[in-house]
């Protein structure tokens, strides 16, 4: 054999060696990968090139085959309607997400959150913005972080030791994001054991992802039974919506198991203008609906309250009825857990803008 077959065939064991070590223990799902052909692996011909496919095998979702070792978090039919005992039952795990930045995600998740809890419904709220902290600043906990959820994946602290208990609420529970870890610290069965932990102890995991459809958002919609998708009354957030719900139908675990009902989502439309609507300048609810066809679970008016109250620490639905953003906040928690309620602050002679209080109808 000449000298450049040689090559070519160490070249070829190299790459399959590599290949073996890597692609059956870090799959995205845990699933084994397709075979990949000897004449593809040679045509990525550098490191780089070679890093970047061996990358994208790892993160690969496929269907989990048949000898896929048991799951640590409880099947989903586990919390669906119907469940006749067959998988236990657990806490359900709640994703509020979106597909732009800057659209309400945190605001949402802690008002969400503590609502959940005044209702009485034991409920921790986790932050997956690895890197970016800002949950512990909506709820006013930032002061108390000393161990985060990176933290507890690599194992350096219990669970227990860090959760942090709401001080207006003993239902409620937060786990901080690290700041100085970075979004590769997330693993699938790393995520996985720490929601089989919380949803054994509380009824609702709310899960505060990061925008878009990178490593944070990906791990925090994988496991979602519930989505609350977040947007604003524009094109460009609702483009950016329609994403992630296609996303969610397809890339999460409800759908890779196939044996279960889809994950429920459900839209929250923030900063809503009435009069804004009314001067075509701004989408109007019918119009969202029927862009990303999803029914709508609130609509949050534009207030001057919601940055007070993120300066403040404190979560906008403890203002109470009187302020029409927490009033809204508090109709989204109520339609979440099944009752009929009236969309209000909708319409443009029930609200001023100028002063963000209600008029003399006063409903």
């Amino acid at each position: 054999m000449t000298m450049a077959g040689l090559c070519c065939r160490r070249n070829h064991t190299v790459q399959k060696l590599l290949l073996r070590s890597l692609v059956p223990s870090n799959s995205f799902d845990g699933s084994s990968s397709p075979p990949i052909t000897l004449p593809r692996l040679a045509s990525l011909n550098n490191a780089g090139k070679n890093k970047l496919f061996l990358r994208s095998l790892v993160t690969s979702t496929g269907p989990k085959s048949s000898n896929s070792p048991p799951l640590v978090l409880s099947h989903p039919a586990s919390v669906d309607n119907g469940n006749d005992g067959k998988y236990g039952s657990r806490g359900r795990v709640v994703c509020v997400t979106s597909g732009k930045g800057g659209v309400g995600k945190t605001t949402s998740a802690a008002s969400f959150a503590l609502g959940m809890a005044l209702q009485g419904r034991k409920t921790c709220v986790v932050d997956f913005d690895i890197g970016l902290r800002n949950l512990d600043i909506h709820l006013g906990m930032e002061r108390r972080v000393i161990f985060d959820f990176v933290n507890v994946l690599l194992g350096e602290c219990k669970l227990n030791q860090a959760l942090i208990k709401d001080k207006r609420s003993d239902q409620l529970s937060m786990l901080a994001a690290s700041q100085t870890r970075d979004k590769d610290s997330l693993t699938v069965e790393g995520v996985e054991k720490v929601l089989s932990e919380l949803t054994a102890s509380f009824d609702y995991v709310v899960l505060d992802s990061p925008a878009g459809i990178e490593s944070g958002a990906r791990h925090a919609m994988y496991f979602a039974d519930d989505a609350i998708i977040v947007t604003n009354p524009e094109l460009s957030s609702c483009r950016d919506a329609d994403k992630m719900i296609g996303f969610i139908s397809s890339r999460s675990r409800r759908a890779e198991l196939g044996d279960s009902m889809p994950v429920s989502q459900t839209l929250l439309i923030t900063r809503y203008d009435p009069t804004r609507v009314e001067a075509d300048e701004s989408l109007s609810i019918a119009d969202i609906e029927e862009l990303l066809g999803l029914p709508v679970v609130g609509v949050i008016p534009e207030a001057k309250s919601v940055l007070t109250c993120t300066n403040l620490g404190s979560p906008v639905i403890t203002l109470g009825e009187k302020d029409p953003a927490a009033g809204a906040y508090s109709d989204m928690v109520h339609r979440f857990l099944g009752e009929e309620k009236e969309l209000r602050f909708t319409t443009a002679e029930r609200y001023h803008f100028s002063n963000g209080i209600l008029d003399d109808h006063n409903n």
